[in-house]
C-alpha cells in the first residue's frame, strides 16, 4: 500500500465521492477528482488509478440509464474519438510527469472557461447536418484527448450534448454508454502506458466502496438539490483545483 498521509487519504476519498456522485447525478464533475488526485498521486499515476475508479461509476451509470442512449450520436463522435485517444496516447509517451501535471491544469481551465462562455450564450441557432459532424469531429477529438491524458472529458462532452439540446434522459443515457466504452478501449493505452501500476490497484480496491456507496446516494438525491447550485460548485472548485496544479 502506498505510503500516503491522512490529508492524502482523504482527498482520494473526497474524490472518490465525487466521482459516484458524478456519474448518478452530474457528468463533467468528475474533473474535481481529477484534480485531487493529481494533487497527491504522481500525475501519470493518478490517471491509471482514476481511470479504473471511473470505469466501475460507468457500470453503476449503465444500471441506471442504459435504456436512453442516442446510438446514433455514438456512432458519429466514435472516429473523432479514437483520433483523440491515439493523440493523447502519444502525448502521455513523450509527455514528463510535470507536463502532464500542467495538461491538466490547463485542459480543466479550458473546459471551465468554455463551459462559462456556452452558458452565456442566450440563443442557438438550429445546426445543419454540416455542423452536426464538424462539432462531432472537435468535441469528439478533444474529448478523446482529454479523457486520454487526464480523464477530464466530462465537461467536454457534457457541453456537445448541451449543444445538442438532448432531452435529460437521453443526456444521461448517452453519456453513460459513451464514457463506458471510451474508459474500456483506454484501458489497454494505459496498461501498455504504466500508467495502471500495483499502487494504484491497492488504492483503488480501498476506494471501490466508496464510488458505489456515492453513486447510490447521488441517485438519490439528484431531484432533491438545485442543479444550479452544485454546477456553481463544481465549476469553483474545478477552477481552484486546476490553479493548483498549474502553479
Amino acid at each position: 500500500m502506498p505510503d500516503l498521509s491522512v490529508l492524502a487519504w482523504a482527498a482520494l476519498t473526497a474524490g472518490a465521492i465525487v466521482i459516484g456522485l458524478s456519474k448518478a447525478a452530474l457528468p463533467g464533475a468528475a474533473t474535481i477528482a481529477v484534480a485531487l488526485f493529481a494533487a497527491v498521486l504522481p500525475a501519470k499515476q493518478s490517471t491509471g488509478t482514476i481511470l479504473l475508479l471511473l470505469i466501475v461509476g460507468d457500470v453503476f451509470a449503465l444500471w441506471a440509464y442504459r435504456r436512453h442512449a442516442d446510438l446514433r450520436t455514438l456512432l458519429r463522435l466514435a472516429p473523432a474519438v479514437v483520433v483523440g485517444l491515439v493523440a493523447g496516447a502519444v502525448f502521455l509517451a513523450f509527455a514528463s510527469d510535470a507536463g502532464v501535471r500542467r495538461m491538466i491544469a490547463i485542459i480543466l481551465l479550458v473546459v471551465v472557461a468554455v463551459t462559462l462562455w456556452r452558458r452565456r450564450s442566450q440563443r442557438q441557432t438550429e445546426p445543419g447536418r454540416r455542423s452536426h459532424r464538424v462539432a462531432a469531429g472537435v468535441y469528439g477529438t478533444l474529448g478523446g484527448f482529454t479523457t486520454m491524458v487526464a480523464n477530464a472529458a466530462g465537461p467536454v462532452m457534457s457541453m456537445y450534448f448541451i449543444a445538442g439540446r438532448f432531452p435529460i434522459k437521453a443526456f444521461l443515457g448517452t453519456t453513460a454508454w459513451f464514457f463506458a466504452i471510451v474508459n474500456i478501449a483506454k484501458l489497454p493505452f494505459s496498461i501498455g502506458l504504466g500508467l495502471i501500476t500495483h499502487e494504484g490497484l491497492l488504492v483503488d480496491l480501498v476506494l471501490v466502496p466508496v464510488v458505489v456507496a456515492a453513486a447510490f446516494v447521488g441517485r438519490w438525491i439528484a431531484g432533491r438539490i438545485s442543479q444550479k447550485i452544485f454546477e456553481r460548485v463544481v465549476i469553483v472548485l474545478t477552477v481552484f483545483g486546476a490553479l493548483y496544479l498549474l502553479f
